[in-house]
């Protein structure tokens, strides 16, 4: 295995111009806050998403004085919440007119073993991870079979690999995946492409408060590059699948890892 260093930041070069786009759990440093950057240098307008309102104020603001008030809009939303659901893409729709691109981005992990892990740790995970993405796909269909567009959802290889603490986020990300096929073939009369991004190990706070130490070392060590991924070179191929540069593919899962399944 050899250690290399994180590539430079690639420059924006406008292939979001004049799209609109719905990003969730789009608060912070993760990949749904690298996603909004990302689609902004790329010339989108955002309106981004997080269940934490506060977090979602605060990184709104920071876009805001980074690429102008009118390119980036904010509305809270628990994706668990069909009624909040519906009201952020009705919020999208009424502010810009059109819906271009969703990025269903809300998940949740956590780690126990199965003879351990309880209904109520079960159901969560599958509540915010798949049925949150299945909320929000269906909410961006009734939208989008106007007028065409393209969703992205988030899985993650963990969809494919098994690993021991996360059967309950396995089978969410499988769920996601299998979800993204079936919607690619239902969404194609409407002019509409859906296709998932499975991340491997993309750093970001809130993946070191709920891995320990030595199994994010662990993890890293079967990493062909011997890092993880920076959230932005996740954003990277979100912004191809959601531009014209992958118009013909739909149901696609792409894997964004140095290491095969």
């Amino acid at each position: 295995m050899t250690d290399v260093e994180s590539p430079s930041y690639v420059p924006g070069h406008g292939v979001l111009k004049g799209r609109t786009a719905v990003i969730t759990a789009a608060a912070g440093a993760g990949i749904g806050g690298a996603t909004a950057r990302r689609f902004l240098e790329e010339g989108a307008r955002v309106l981004i998403s997080d269940a934490h309102a506060r977090r979602l104020k605060e990184h709104q603001a920071e876009l805001a004085g980074e690429f102008g008030a009118a390119s980036v809009a904010a509305a809270p939303c628990d994706v668990t919440d069909e009624r909040q659901v519906r009201a952020l893409f009705d919020t999208a729709v009424r502010e810009h007119g059109r819906l271009d691109v969703v990025v269903n981005n809300a998940g949740l992990g956590g780690t126990a073993d199965l003879v351990d892990m309880t209904d109520e740790q079960w159901s969560r995970v599958l509540d915010v991870t798949l049925n949150g993405t299945f909320r929000c796909l269906r909410a961006a269909l009734r939208h989008m079979r106007e007028s065409g567009g393209v969703i992205v959802n988030n899985a993650s290889v963990v969809g494919w690999r098994a690993q021991a603490g996360q059967a309950h986020y396995a089978a969410a990300k499988a769920g996601v995946m299998a979800l993204t096929r079936c919607a690619a073939v239902e969404a194609a009369e409407y002019g509409v492409r859906v296709n998932a991004v499975a991340p491997s190990l993309a750093m970001h706070p809130h993946l070191v408060k709920v891995t320990t130490p030595e199994l994010l070392a662990e993890l890293i060590s079967r990493e062909a590059y011997g890092r993880y991924a920076e959230p932005w070179e996740v954003a990277n191929v979100i912004v191809f699948l959601a531009s014209g540069y992958s118009s013909y593919m739909t149901g696609e899962v792409v894997s964004v890892s140095s290491r095969h399944p």
